[in-house]
C-alpha cells in the first residue's frame, strides 16, 4: 500500500487519516499536526523517512513565488534537512494546476450569483495560482499579504504590486521563523476580527483556510469562500458566519478536505517515481483522477 504523510506545524485537532484507492492503487493519506512544535516535526520527518512514499509539508511552504522568481524559506528547509529517502512536497505543484482555474470554475458554476466581481486573497504569494485566477477572470482584487503576513494595513491592488512587494520583502521574510508568518497550533483556533473593510468589500474571499478564519468578522452573509483544507468545524464556522458558498480546491474525503500538500504527496506517492512531479506530470495525474474544485452551498 502506498503511503502519503503530511507533517504539519498546524493544530493536531485537524489530524485525519483515510485509506482509499486511487487509480486502482490502495493508498493511505494521513495528516499529523505538531501544534507549532518544530522539533516534533523534525523528529517525524526523520522517523518516517524511507518508511512512507511521500511527505507533505503542512502549515508552511518551502518557498514563496512571484511572477519572476522564488524565495526559499530557510526555516522550512532546515526542518526537512535530514530527509534522505522520501520525496518532500509542499502543495505548490498541486496548487499551480488546481487553483489557477478556481475563479473560472466558480464563474461557470455560480457566476450569475457573484455580484460585484470583487475578490480578496489573504496571501497571494502563498497561492499565486489563485491570485492569477482572480486577475485573469477580470475581478477587482485586493491581495492582503502585507496585512495577513506582516500586520501592515496596506492593500495590494494588482499582481504587479504583489510581485513588487514580494521582491522587497522576500529576502527578509525568507529568514523569519514560521511562527511569525503563519498561525500554527492554538493560534489557528482563535478568530480575532480585523480588516473588516476588505472582508465586507469582497464578494469572494480566497486563500488559506486558517488565514481566512483568523480575522473573519461577523456580518459576511452571502459571501463566497475559496480555500483548500476544511474540517467539519471549519464548515460549521463558515455556515454560522453566513457564508453562502464554500469552494475547495481539494476533494472531500470522509467528511473533510486535506491540504494541497497532502494531496500533492498522495499523487507523488501514487506515481512512485521517488521524486516530486514536473508540472505536466502533475497535470496528467490530476486529469486522470478527475479532480476539480468542489462547491458546496452552506446558506440559502
Amino acid at each position: 500500500m502506498k503511503r502519503a504523510l503530511s507533517v504539519s506545524l498546524g493544530s493536531s485537532t485537524r489530524d485525519h487519516r483515510v485509506e482509499m484507492e486511487l487509480l486502482g492503487e490502495p493508498i493511505t493519506i494521513e495528516r499529523i499536526g505538531t501544534d507549532g512544535d518544530v522539533s516534533k516535526a523534525v523528529s517525524l520527518y526523520e522517523e518516517f523517512d524511507g518508511r512512507v512514499d511521500a511527505f507533505g509539508v503542512g502549515g508552511a511552504v518551502l518557498s514563496i513565488d512571484t511572477l519572476d522568481r522564488s524565495y526559499e524559506l530557510s526555516a522550512v528547509w532546515r526542518m526537512i534537512k535530514n530527509v534522505r529517502h522520501t520525496p518532500v512536497v509542499d502543495g505548490t505543484g498541486f496548487k499551480r494546476i488546481m487553483e489557477r482555474g478556481m475563479v473560472q470554475h466558480l464563474e461557470r458554476q455560480i457566476g450569475d450569483e457573484i455580484r460585484p466581481k470583487r475578490g480578496m486573497v489573504t496571501s497571494g504569494v502563498d497561492r499565486f495560482g489563485m491570485a492569477q485566477s482572480f486577475d485573469e477572470a477580470g475581478y477587482d482584487v485586493v491581495y492582503a499579504d502585507l496585512m495577513f503576513i506582516l500586520g501592515l494595513p496596506i492593500p495590494l491592488r494588482s499582481l504587479k504590486s504583489l510581485t513588487r512587494a514580494a521582491s522587497i520583502l522576500g529576502p527578509v521574510v525568507r529568514h523569519l521563523p514560521m511562527s511569525m508568518i503563519y498561525p500554527t497550533g492554538e493560534r489557528e483556533e482563535v478568530t480575532v476580527p480585523k480588516y473588516e473593510k476588505w472582508y465586507h468589500w469582497a464578494q469572494v474571499i480566497g486563500g488559506d483556510c486558517n488565514y481566512i478564519r483568523r480575522h473573519m468578522p461577523e456580518g459576511v452573509e452571502g459571501k463566497i469562500v475559496v480555500t483548500n483544507t476544511t474540517t467539519p468545524s471549519d464548515v460549521a464556522f463558515f455556515r454560522e458566519r453566513g457564508i453562502k458558498y464554500l469552494a475547495t480546491s481539494t476533494p472531500r474525503l470522509e467528511g473533510r478536505t486535506f491540504g494541497t500538500n497532502a494531496m500533492e504527496a498522495a499523487i507523488v506517492a501514487l506515481a512512485g517515481k521517488g521524486r516530486p512531479l514536473a508540472p505536466e506530470e502533475m497535470a496528467d495525474y490530476i486529469q486522470r483522477l478527475g479532480l476539480e474544485p468542489e462547491i458546496e452551498q452552506l446558506n440559502p
